[in-house]
C-alpha cells in the first residue's frame, strides 16, 4: 500500500492540536512553537501533495485513498484531489504558520487577572487553530458526500471557541460588553451555518436514496454517482434533482457567504482577534466556494443550469451590496469584511458563469483573496493592537510614525483593489472576461464592485495613513520582526502570483474543463467579423457564401 499522502496532511494538524491542548498550562510559550511546528510539518506535505500531482494526468481525481467505512450505508473514506483542491489546501498550510505567529500573543493570560477579565488558554487557542486546519484540508480531500459534510459541519465547533472564547482585545467597551459582542457573534455563526448543514443534510439523505432505488446500491461516492449519470444509469427526475441542488447550494452559499446569508460575517470578523478573522474569511468560507464547483455542479448539472440566472443575480447583489456597505463603514475590520463579502460575489459570479475564464478566474480569485486578505488584515491587526481601536476615525499620518507598517497595509489595500501587477487582478480580469463572453449585461454592471474597491480601499488609506499625526499615534512602533516575517511572505506572493500566474492557471484549468464538461458547458464561440468593410469580403468585394465559410 502506498503511503497515505492525503490523510497525514489532515492528520498532522490533528495530532498537533491534540498535543498542543495537552500542554501543561505554564508551557504557553512551548505551545506556540509546538503549533508553529505541526502547521509548517503539515505545509510540508501539502507541497509535496503539489509536486506529486500531475495536472495532465488525465484522471479527474490523483493521489486517491478508499475504504468502507460504514458498509451498511454506503459511506466510504473516500480521498482525492483534482487541480482545485491542490491549490485550495496550499493555500491553506501556507496561511495557518502566518496565522500563529500573526496571534503569537492574541491569547496570552492578561496582565490583570479581575472577576471581569478572564485568563485566555493560550493552548487552547492554539490548538483549536490547527484543528479547523485538520478539518478544512479534509473538507477539501474528500469524494464521498457525506464524509465531505462530516467535516464541513465538525469545523463548526472548534471557529465558534475561537470567536466567542477568544475575541479582539480592542473593543470600545469593557471586558464583560465586548464578550457580549463575541458571544452574539458566535452564536449567530454557529446558527447560520448549522441551519445551512441541516438543510444539506437532508438533502444529502436524498441523495442517497435515489442512488438506492435506481444503482441498487445506496452510495455517496462522488465519482460513482457522475459516472453513473454519464453513463445513463442514474437518471434523477428534474424535479427532485433541483431540490437536491438546492439543499446543497443553500450550506454552501452560507459558509460563502452569498447574499442574502452573509450577515453572519462582519460580526464574526470584527469580534474575532485579526488572525481568527484571517481563518475566517481566508479558510473556512473558501470551502462553500469550492464545493459548489466539485458538488453543486457536478452532482446536479441539469438544476446547476437551471437556478444559474437567479445567482448570478445574488452574486451580483453581493458585489455591489457588500462593497457599497465597505464606504460606509468607520470600523477597520468590518471594512475588510464587506469588501471580502464583495469579492466572494465575483467567485460565484465566474463559478455559475459556465466558462473556462470565468470558472478559472473563480478558482485563482479563491487562492488570490486568501493571500490578498490575510496580509490586509493582519497587517490591521498589527496597527489595531497598537491604538487600541479599530476605528478609522481614531488614527492619521500612521505612515509618517511607521512607514514599513503604512507600506505593507498599503500593498495590502491594492491588492484588495485588484491593482494591474498584483495577484487578484489576474482572477477579477479572468472572472469578468468569462461573465461577459455568457451575459454581457452582467459583465458590465459587475465592474462596479472595481471603482467601489477603489474607493473604500483608498479612502481607508487616506484617513488612516495620511495627513496631521494624531497625538494617539504620535509614539507608535514600527513593524517587529515577528510582524515582518508574517507580512513579507504574503506580498511576495501577491507581487510573484502577479506577474507570473502560470503555475497555477497550468495546475486548476484542467480541473475546470473536467467541471464543465460534466455540466455539459463549452465557451461561448467569438463572434467572427467576417468583413473588415460594410458590405465588402476579403478582397473588397461583396461577402459571399466562401467568405463566411472561410471566417468559419
Amino acid at each position: 500500500m502506498s503511503f497515505p499522502l492525503l490523510t497525514a496532511t489532515a492528520v498532522v494538524p490533528a495530532v498537533g492540536a491534540i498535543a498542543t491542548a495537552a500542554l501543561p498550562a505554564a508551557k504557553r510559550t512551548a505551545a506556540k512553537w509546538l503549533a508553529l511546528l505541526f502547521s509548517l510539518i503539515t505545509f510540508a506535505l501539502a507541497l509535496v501533495v503539489a509536486f506529486r500531482f500531475d495536472p495532465g494526468a488525465g484522471a479527474p481525481f490523483q493521489l486517491t485513498e478508499s475504504h468502507a467505512w460504514i458498509r451498511d450505508f454506503g459511506v466510504r473514506y473516500e480521498l482525492g484531489v483534482d487541480g482545485i483542491a491542490v491549490a485550495l489546501i496550499a493555500l491553506t498550510t501556507l496561511l495557518i504558520p502566518f496565522i500563529i505567529l500573526a496571534g503569537w500573543h492574541d491569547a496570552d493570560p492578561l496582565e490583570e487577572a479581575t472577576p471581569n477579565r478572564r485568563w485566555r488558554p493560550t493552548q487552547g487557542f492554539f490548538a483549536l487553530i490547527l484543528a479547523v486546519e485538520a478539518m478544512v484540508v479534509l473538507s477539501f480531500e474528500a469524494t464521498d458526500v457525506f464524509l465531505f459534510y462530516i467535516f464541513f459541519e465538525a469545523m463548526l465547533i472548534p471557529m465558534y471557541f475561537l470567536i466567542g472564547g477568544f475575541g479582539d482585545r480592542a473593543g470600545r467597551d469593557g471586558e464583560e460588553e465586548a464578550a457580549g459582542r463575541r458571544s452574539y457573534a458566535a452564536v449567530k455563526f454557529l446558527l447560520y451555518n448549522l441551519a445551512g448543514g441541516l438543510i444539506m443534510l437532508a438533502a444529502v439523505i436524498g441523495l442517497y436514496a435515489v442512488t438506492a432505488d435506481q444503482l441498487g446500491t445506496g452510495t455517496f461516492s462522488l465519482q460513482q454517482i457522475v459516472e453513473a449519470r454519464t453513463a445513463g444509469t442514474l437518471n434523477i427526475g428534474t424535479g427532485t434533482e433541483r431540490l437536491l441542488f438546492l439543499g446543497f447550494f443553500f450550506a454552501f452559499a452560507v459558509k460563502a457567504p452569498l447574499w442574502p446569508l452573509h450577515t453572519w460575517l462582519p460580526g464574526a470578523m470584527g469580534e474575532s482577534t485579526s488572525p481568527v478573522a484571517v481563518l475566517i474569511t481566508a479558510v473556512v468560507d473558501k470551502v462553500g466556494t469550492f464545493a459548489m464547483l466539485r458538488f453543486c455542479l457536478q452532482l446536479f448539472p441539469e438544476a446547476s443550469s437551471w437556478a444559474t440566472p437567479v445567482i448570478l443575480v445574488l452574486a451580483l447583489i453581493s458585489i455591489v451590496y457588500g462593497a457599497l456597505l465597505a464606504v460606509a463603514q468607520r470600523d477597520i475590520k468590518r471594512l475588510i469584511a464587506y469588501a471580502s463579502i464583495s469579492h466572494f460575489g465575483f467567485i460565484i459570479l465566474g463559478i455559475f458563469a459556465m466558462t473556462s475564464q470565468g470558472q478559472g478566474g473563480a478558482t485563482l480569485y479563491m487562492v488570490n483573496h486568501g493571500i490578498s486578505t490575510a496580509a490586509l488584515m493582519l497587517v490591521a491587526g498589527f496597527l489595531i493592537s497598537r491604538r487600541g481601536s479599530r476605528l478609522i476615525a481614531d488614527y492619521g499620518g500612521v505612515q509618517k510614525v511607521a512607514p514599513v507598517l503604512a507600506g505593507t497595509f498599503l500593498v495590502g489595500g491594492l491588492a484588495t483593489l485588484s491593482l494591474p501587477g498584483l495577484a487578484p487582478f489576474v482572477s477579477e480580469f479572468l472572472v469578468l472576461v468569462g461573465t461577459f463572453t455568457r451575459y454581457p449585461v452582467i459583465g458590465i454592471i459587475a465592474t462596479l464592485g472595481i471603482v467601489l474597491a477603489a474607493l473604500y480601499v483608498l479612502v481607508l488609506y487616506q484617513r488612516t495613513m495620511t495627513g496631521p499625526v494624531k497625538a494617539e499615534v504620535t509614539n507608535m512602533p514600527d513593524l517587529r520582526v515577528r510582524e515582518l516575517v508574517v507580512v513579507a511572505p504574503l506580498i511576495a506572493l501577491l507581487l510573484f502570483l502577479g506577474v507570473y500566474p502560470k503555475p497555477l492557471t497550468d495546475l486548476v484549468n484542467p480541473a475546470v474543463q473536467h467541471t464543465l464538461s460534466v455540466v455539459d458547458k463549452k465557451d461561448p464561440k467569438p463572434t467572427v467579423q467576417v468583413n473588415a468593410v460594410p458590405g465588402e469580403g476579403r478582397h473588397g468585394h461583396a461577402a459571399n457564401d466562401q467568405d463566411v465559410e472561410a471566417a468559419k
